[in-house]
């Protein structure tokens, strides 16, 4: 959707209410759907498993309604709801777990190995330039949800911090996260 398509004088848009304000001569980007991420929906309401935390409920959701790519024996991978690029996984422990210490051994060589998977399937499929891959513990940190530690893989290629999010505050992705999904789900299985 563009904003030339809400300024006044459009024929389709032309009542009052349906108007932006006075043309300015910017094209724009909506996306509404980042709304929900705004206003924080979605977010657990406490540090607890039991508190609405998305990492517990993701595995229990049908992979295509929870976003997951892959399943293992003590984590999992799950598209970035909100990503910094296409292809953003999460891979988080079953567990509900804050501290990266706190994982046994199982856990974290799990976490580790479906990361190395992970940058192998967004590879094939992506062919990115680089990655970023990192945790943020603990909110000072930056992460979105702290109660529930989750690993990044971000494919990145040259480029692809521009002006959009800089000036404009949002993010260009090429294809919906169900797409995403699917792709990545499919290559996964081949892996």
């Amino acid at each position: 959707m563009r904003g030339a398509d809400d300024e006044p004088g459009n024929r389709e848009n032309d009542l009052p209410e349906a108007r932006t304000g006075t043309r300015d001569g910017y094209e724009r980007l909506w996306t509404p759907h980042r709304m929900a991420y705004v206003k924080g929906e979605g977010k657990p309401t406490g540090p607890g498993a039991d508190d609405g935390c998305p990492f517990c409920r993701a595995p229990g959701l049908a992979e295509e309604e929870g976003l997951v790519v892959a399943r293992g024996k003590s984590a999992y991978v799950v598209l970035n709801l909100y990503p910094y690029n296409s292809g953003h996984l999460l891979v988080c422990p079953y567990r509900h777990v804050s501290e990266y210490t706190s994982l046994d051994g199982d856990e974290t060589a799990e976490v580790a190995a479906l990361t190395q998977t992970g940058i192998r399937t967004l590879t094939e499929a992506y062919r990115p330039q680089g990655f970023n891959v990192g945790m943020n513990l603990g909110t000072v940190a930056g992460a979105g949800i702290a109660a529930h530690l989750h690993q990044h893989i971000v494919p990145r290629w040259g480029g692809d911090t521009n002006f959009m999010p800089v000036i404009g505050q949002t993010k260009v992705l090429p294809e919906m996260l169900e797409q995403t999904r699917s792709r990545l789900a499919e290559l996964w299985t081949r892996e």
